[in-house]
């Protein structure tokens, strides 16, 4: 089971700031900046980071598609990264992901070794700090709740390294299809989930369904 780690103190250069919207939806154009914090409009709120983990690979392809042919239902991820001291959008930052398929196989790893590209990818912000990028929802493995790996990257700076979660609801109305009903529910639920406890809630994607499948979204503060 992962462990949690502490990079140092909550000011030091590239803590992370969960920056909320309307319960976690992407920031409207028009609401950003000092005046959109003073007014409540934008909330910052500053989180301890979330352990990358063991299934980390450096230097993932840049590219939008991660899914490499793996089955499961589509999930489409927006994921917004801000200037934590003016909640503007940063443009090029590296948004680097990575999550276990339908199956709960990392690639890479174990069951998934044959692969090191699966599930993983890179996405680089447009002038809206906008990441976007196709994949499945993620499968569970023991142990761990529904999650997804981030680290952002500014200037070739590491800033953020966390974690993702899904709402225990939504992920159980997606488990009622093929091919996640073969293998029923996480053993865990976020709750449970010794990560989680420890600042996941900020770290909590909002999630809608669309014809296809889901779509995710998220807003992260980032010091540049």
């Amino acid at each position: 089971m992962e462990k949690l780690t502490r990079r140092g103190s909550l000011t030091r250069l590239g803590s992370f700031l969960a920056v909320a919207a309307g319960g976690g939806a992407l920031l409207d154009e028009t609401t950003s900046g000092n005046a959109a914090i003073a007014s409540g409009a934008v909330q910052c709120v500053l989180t301890p980071e979330l352990t990358e983990g063991p299934y980390y690979i450096a230097n993932e392809k840049l590219r939008r598609d991660i899914r490499d042919g793996h089955p499961g239902t589509p999930l489409g991820l927006r994921l917004t990264v801000l200037n934590a001291a003016t909640c503007k959008p940063i443009k090029g930052a590296a948004v680097d992901i990575w999550h276990a398929d339908a199956a709960g196989n990392y690639s890479g790893f174990g069951e998934g070794a044959a692969s090191r590209t699966f599930m993983r990818g890179v996405q680089k912000t447009d002038a809206k700090g906008l990441a976007t990028f196709t994949t499945v929802y993620p499968g569970w493995y023991q142990g761990r709740a529904v999650h997804i790996h981030v680290k952002v990257h500014v200037a070739g700076n590491v800033v953020h390294t966390g974690q993702f979660f899904f709402p225990d609801s939504v992920t159980q109305q997606a488990y009622k299809v093929a091919p996640y009903k073969a293998r029923g529910n996480p053993d865990l639920t976020n709750a449970q989930d010794s990560i989680f406890v420890n600042g996941g809630k900020r770290s909590m994607l909002a999630v809608r369904k669309n014809d296809q499948g889901y779509v995710a979204s998220i807003a992260m503060g980032v010091h540049k």
